[in-house]
């Protein structure tokens, strides 16, 4: 049986009465503190304050839409009802949002942390992450992190002069760390910020170590797990990967979905209301890491899925990885590369008063591909695979709606 629990009711009147009162967290990130790369230009108006200006950056970022043709966790069924990455930053942003609205935070930049967090992601989640870093690391020593890639994406590609603080939050999300306490260190300007995204490229513990500067950038942080913990376990038994979510147990925060969600939220309001840090009591803690540990074992492990990103997706990085890098050095007119990279940054950046095409064009070849081959969804790459080597050995089949 399902159980929901709640906050307690000194809790509950004690927001209530703060309400009531008109009182303002203090450790609230404020709108007139945001900072900009360039601090000349967008100005916040009344019906598009900071970080809303943000939230419309990011959504009207080109690549915003292709979330919806990334893969999530499950690459390999054609199933309208299972989580792509599109609907799974609306989720963060939404739990994210509600636990922030109670503390009193500021939703706005709340909302574009999550909503930004996995823009730089690639196409076959986590697996693609993998096949992508690796190759870019033995090409170039270099470390390839979907985080840290997100924040190139709305800060050098499609560069709309996002805000550190929307910038921070995306890089610090993380959703492989989770931890009992997560409390903001403050930063106060791009140069630090700039020297801690380039650290992330060469030290493989950097990106362990990013810790968000505002509470806002915690509350994505911490939300970006709670999102897909049970919504994970949905998606694993709607494909038939898993019979049913009886693998699981927590008499804690339950192992539903629905339940998950709810009980972790309401223990962290419960623990950090009027802090200036997020809590979670240690019983929910070493719940919440148990049952991210059930995941990997039940469903981001599961043999019969690595067997076919390692035997098929695999090949298909190398070789397609291999052939963009050839054009991205000679940089031929005519080239897929070119035409559908290049120029498409061009195109996107037509209005953009940061963006210097010829620049990037000189970026070094392999940084090249990997914005290219980030910035793909699942079927474009496929697709891609197939104009490249008609006659390629490799196919990726998909459990169809039918079968």
């Amino acid at each position: 049986m399902a159980n929901y629990h709640k906050l307690t009711k000194e809790l509950q009147e004690r927001i209530e009465e703060d309400r009531r009162n008109h009182m303002i967290n203090p450790y609230a990130f404020r709108n007139e503190d945001v900072i900009r790369r360039h601090s000349g230009h967008d100005a916040p108006i009344l019906w598009r304050p900071a970080f809303v200006s943000d939230v419309e950056k990011i959504i009207h970022n080109p690549y915003y839409n292709r979330y919806c043709d990334k893969t999530q966790v499950l690459s390999f069924f054609k199933n309208d009802d299972i989580s792509r990455r599109a609907l799974h930053v609306q989720l963060v942003s939404r739990v994210a949002r509600n636990i922030g609205s109670v503390l009193g935070l500021n939703t706005d930049l709340i909302e574009a942390a999550a909503l930004g967090h996995d823009i730089g992601h690639t196409p076959f989640g986590h697996a693609g992450e993998r096949l992508l870093g690796a190759l870019y690391e033995e090409h170039t020593g270099r470390l390839f992190n979907h985080n840290v890639h997100s924040v190139r994406v709305l800060d050098k590609l499609v560069t709309r002069n996002v805000s550190l603080q929307a910038l921070d939050g995306i890089l610090c999300h993380n959703g492989e760390m989770e931890q009992q306490e997560y409390r903001p260190v403050k930063l106060n300007d791009f140069e630090t910020f700039d020297k801690r995204v380039e650290t992330c490229y060469t030290d493989k513990e950097a990106n362990k170590r990013q810790i968000p500067c505002t509470l806002e950038g915690c509350v994505v942080r911490v939300s970006d797990i709670i999102a897909y913990l049970g919504k994970d376990r949905q998606d694993a038994v709607r494909v038939g990967l898993l019979a049913d979510d009886s693998g699981f147990d927590s008499e804690i925060i339950g192992t539903s979905n629905a339940e998950i969600i709810n009980n972790m939220v309401v223990n962290i309001i419960e623990n950090s209301y009027g802090k200036p840090y997020l809590f979670m009591e240690p019983e929910y803690y070493e719940a919440f890491c148990k049952a991210k540990q059930q995941n990997y074992q039940l469903i981001y492990r599961k043999p019969e899925l690595d067997a076919i990103y390692h035997q098929n997706v695999k090949p298909m990085f190398e070789a397609v990885y291999e052939e963009l890098l050839k054009q991205a050095k000679e940089q031929n007119t005519d080239s897929i590369f070119v035409r559908h990279h290049l120029n498409y940054l061009a195109e996107q950046n037509q209005y953009s008063q940061y963006f210097n095409m010829e620049e990037y064009r000189a970026t070094e070849a392999n940084q090249l591909v990997v914005d290219y081959m980030a910035s793909m969804t699942d079927d474009y790459f496929i697709d891609l695979y197939e104009n490249l080597f008609p006659h390629g050995e490799y196919k990726i089949s998909y459990k169809g709606y039918f079968d």
